[in-house]
């Protein structure tokens, strides 16, 4: 595995080939033979990797667990990323559910439940009615705010992956390991994005979109679902009131409650006529000045994945893996693993 490991690494640290090459003092193609697996570097060539990607030579000699296969959604044709980020995208997100499914194999693959099928649900042309049916058909309430959104995904068999990338054109993407779905978020994001990028990318898992239609339709009808099915027109009647002469302060706790952010929340109360869009339009000027369409203040705690550490600790509590070999899959300090433990005499 240390061909893969060798290109994660190599990406995390946005190092192109050359420029990992000139640091390590080989050539470009050596890189390339490395990353494919058609030579294998001495020992010394390791080390001079390992200390041009600040890394340790054990990292390049992490096992990957081979029992998995991957289906990555495509980027989007209008994705402003490089070649480079999204490679990086696709390997931090193979890294991350190698060492994710080599726990759950270990504990049974029971401890998972079962997702639901993806590509099933038939499309409408109201973004209300599909919104209600997502809700519907993955067990959630048919109005009022979600709360702990990723926790109650990975509770339904859907997991989510914190991908680490300091780019804000990035916002997620989804995918499929050994035929799970799999959601993955810019950590970067604010927690109000990182919701609304999650029911998106739902929307794109879940419906089963018409072949004919345009990759600019579907962003957004994705997008349309989102907002509805994070604020439901009923919500939004019901919080706001049947008319709003204009947006004041008292939306923001709303916002809050349903975990959306106010642009969001004042595009929902435009769709559903509680203010006017010249209303809307005002705010929108306002916000825009303020730097809100691209980095609105958050006012919601970020929600994490917990659902890995969960397993990690049961494993080793169960003694399925040692402390140390929990660390290394978890990617954190021996003495965080051990003291775990302390609940074992419990």
């Amino acid at each position: 595995m240390f061909s893969k490991n060798l290109k994660f690494y190599r990406l995390s640290k946005q190092m192109s080939k050359k420029e990992l090459a000139d640091k390590a003092h080989v050539t470009s193609m050596s890189i390339t033979n490395y990353e494919k697996g058609d030579r294998k570097p001495s020992m010394e060539i390791i080390q001079a990797l390992a200390a041009a990607l600040d890394v340790r030579v054990s990292d390049f000699l992490q096992v990957r667990n081979e029992n998995i296969t991957f289906k990555h959604c495509e980027f989007r044709k209008m994705s402003s990323l490089s070649n480079t980020q999204q490679e990086y995208i696709r390997e931090s997100a193979e890294e991350y559910f190698s060492r994710f499914m080599t726990v759950v194999e270990l504990l049974g693959g029971e401890v998972l439940p079962d997702a639901p099928a993806c590509h099933v649900t038939q499309l409408l042309q109201d973004p209300e009615i599909n919104a209600a049916r997502l809700r519907a058909y993955l067990g959630f309430a048919a109005d009022g705010p979600i709360e702990n959104l990723i926790d109650k995904l990975e509770n339904k068999g859907i997991l989510v992956y914190e991908c680490d990338i300091n780019n804000d054109k990035f916002s997620g993407m989804n995918g499929f390991v050994n035929g799970r779905p799999f959601i993955i978020i810019n950590t970067k994001m604010n927690a109000e994005r990182n919701r609304s990028t999650i029911v998106h990318e739902l929307a794109h898992l879940m419906f089963k979109w018409p072949a004919n239609m345009g990759e600019n339709e579907i962003e957004k009808m994705a997008t349309a679902i989102g907002g509805a099915f994070l604020f439901p027109e009923a919500d939004a009647r019901r919080e706001l009131g049947i008319h709003r002469s204009a947006v004041t302060r008292d939306m923001v706790p709303i916002a809050m409650e349903y975990g959306i952010s106010v642009m969001l929340l004042v595009k929902r109360a435009e769709i559903s006529h509680i203010i006017t869009p010249s209303a809307a339009k005002d705010f929108y000027i306002k916000a825009s000045k303020a730097g809100w369409r691209k980095n609105e203040p958050s006012r919601i705690k970020k929600e994490k994945t917990t659902l890995f550490e969960q397993l990690i600790y049961r494993a080793v509590n169960e003694d399925e893996i040692s402390v140390q070999r929990g660390a290394e899959l978890l990617k954190v300090p021996f003495d965080t693993v051990l003291s775990m433990r302390c609940f074992s005499e419990v």
